[in-house]
């Protein structure tokens, strides 16, 4: 695949085989998520939303660097309050929008993954990285705690774990990432295409219907009390099992017979 030039799009959108891979195209800037930035890629995940070829998204970056975070040098110039609301209410945006997302998120990181770069990384559903990878909350070192960053970081890490990354602004290698449960997987960067694209199709081979309503379960019952999300469940469950679709995937199963191939998401 050839490299993405500097002055084309901020975001990078490729469709393949129903995987639909976003490519932070700052190299020169670190990827980071400038306004403009966030802009386009908010942009792209409204699409995504509602297109029904889309099975897997990815959200990777191009050169050796994943994401460093915000752009320092935009918050600087303007460091006012309505400038830094506008900023990180944008940030939020792009954050929940990756969970509201019907499709599955990969974050396939390809380097360092530093403040909101790191946040990128625990906000998306899945991660995978080459093993030089490097994550850190390192906002602390300039006296700027990793606020919202902290957000999905606390959700994906132990306290302990998640406050060691917010607390101490280190960078940590991908294999502790891996231990500490912020990756799923890392690997060699000669496998990190391979490994990515594995899950991808694996993920795309299931039913659209049955994974969208899986991830809205997922995070919508981590929120609720026990007896609540058993109830959120059941229900899920329950019209999961209306769909003309899967009944029939269930009786191809029952007669050991081969699987139907699933139809696009249902809007």
């Amino acid at each position: 695949m050839s490299q993405p030039t500097t002055n084309e799009a901020l975001v990078l959108r490729s469709d393949t085989d129903g995987i639909s891979t976003l490519t932070l195209n700052r190299p020169d800037h670190f990827n980071t998520l400038s306004t403009p930035t966030m802009l386009e890629l908010k942009a792209h995940l409204t699409a995504i939303a509602i297109d029904t070829s889309v099975r897997v998204v990815v959200i990777t970056g191009v050169g050796k660097v994943f994401c460093a975070g915000h752009d320092l040098k935009e918050m600087q110039s303007d460091p006012s309050e309505s400038a830094m609301r506008a900023m990180f209410d944008l940030c939020s945006d792009n954050m929940m929008a990756i969970t509201s997302l019907p499709q599955p998120v990969i974050a396939k990181i390809n380097g360092v993954a530093a403040a909101a770069g790191c946040q990128l990384v625990a906000q998306c559903d899945l991660a995978i990285s080459t093993e030089m990878a490097k994550f850190g909350t390192s906002g602390i070192n300039i006296g700027l705690y990793c606020s919202t960053p902290s957000v999905p970081v606390t959700r994906n890490l132990s306290r302990k774990h998640a406050m060691e990354l917010l607390m101490t602004g280190d960078l940590i290698s991908a294999q502790k990432a891996q231990e500490w449960g912020l990756i799923n997987r890392c690997v060699k960067a000669e496998d990190l295409d391979t490994a990515v694209n594995d899950m991808a199709l694996k993920i795309a081979s299931k039913s659209p219907e049955a994974v969208a309503l899986g991830k809205d379960l997922f995070y919508t019952q981590l929120e609720e009390g026990m007896a609540s999300a058993y109830a959120r469940a059941g229900n899920a469950i329950t019209v999961n099992m209306q769909s003309t679709a899967t009944q029939s995937a269930i009786d191809s199963f029952l007669d050991k017979s081969t699987l139907p191939q699933w139809p696009d998401r249902k809007n």
